[in-house]
């Protein structure tokens, strides 16, 4: 006799062994706290680039909000409560922009692209909340005195590098200013129709509302980095070279604002929206 689909339940496939396990379905339906955990370490460091070329990396309806300004964060997640306590890490690729939806705008810092090096926040994040996430090895960061080094790499091409010098720590009046400015995750959710290869079985903007950041932010420190993403050919990056080489030919007027953060807990995302 088929299976049938158990009502309230969220799936994945394959569905013919029950309902999905992630970060919004534990066993027997779990919903996780996210409270004491995960633990995070984000180094962040932004740059003011070219407001035309960074147009181009918009979807439709979309525009730059403000200045030309990329943001690239490495962070290492650990003790995640839906993965038993294991870890993993990313590196993401923002700017700030507003998408002009039929029930008014929305402002937001829009995720052109985030690396995971591990498959089950990837093929999570992609079909439930339509994050653009892709695979890369993300190496353990790299401590000589008060530099840290962070780089990616797929199949032994290094593709990326962040540099950064940690300095003074942020203090009680800095670490509510940094609460207090966060911004929402836009994102352009994407995903091809079987057969009709050119055509869109998904295709809309999904929006993460701001979190409370008050609630996790424990520390953060004043820095100075720079980043790079290597020109790569095919033969080196067949499936990434068009997203590397894009980042790679934005052109770096300034650097901007730098800094590391240590949080704990966080969010399991089903506040996630879809905008039209």
């Amino acid at each position: 006799m088929p299976y049938e689909f158990d009502q309230g339940k969220m799936y994945r496939m394959p569905t013919h062994f029950g309902p999905s396990l992630g970060p919004r379905q534990g066993p027997r339906g779990r919903v996780y706290e996210n409270v004491d955990s995960p633990a995070r370490l984000s180094l962040s460091v932004s740059f003011l680039t070219d407001a035309e070329a960074l147009s181009q990396l918009l979807p439709p309806r979309f525009e730059l909000d403000g200045d030309p300004l990329v943001n690239v964060a490495v962070s290492y997640i650990t003790g995640i409560e839906w993965l038993a306590g294991r870890g993993y890490n990313t590196l993401g690729v923002t700017c700030p922009a507003v998408f002009h939806g039929k029930n008014g705008d929305t402002a937001g810092n829009y995720l052109m692209v985030l690396w995971e090096n591990l498959a089950d926040p990837i093929i999570t994040g992609r079909e439930e909340l339509g994050y653009p996430k892709v695979y890369s090895e993300i190496d353990p960061p790299r401590y000589v005195d008060d530099r840290v080094t962070c780089s990616a790499h797929w199949l032994g091409c290094q593709f990326f590098e962040m540099i950064l010098d940690q300095g003074s720590p942020i203090d009680g009046d800095g670490l509510r200013a940094i609460a207090e400015n966060q911004r929402g995750v836009l994102t352009y959710k994407y995903m091809p129709r079987t057969q009709e290869w050119y055509q869109p079985d998904a295709e809309y903007v999904t929006f993460t509302p701001p979190i409370d950041a008050a609630k996790y932010l424990r520390e953060a420190w004043v820095a100075e980095g720079s980043v790079s993403f290597r020109e790569s050919t095919w033969e080196e990056l067949p499936t990434l070279c068009n997203v590397v080489n894009a980042l790679s030919a934005l052109p770096i007027r300034e650097w901007r604002s730098s800094d590391v953060r240590k949080t704990i807990g966080g969010t399991d995302y089903r506040v996630q929206q879809i905008l039209e």
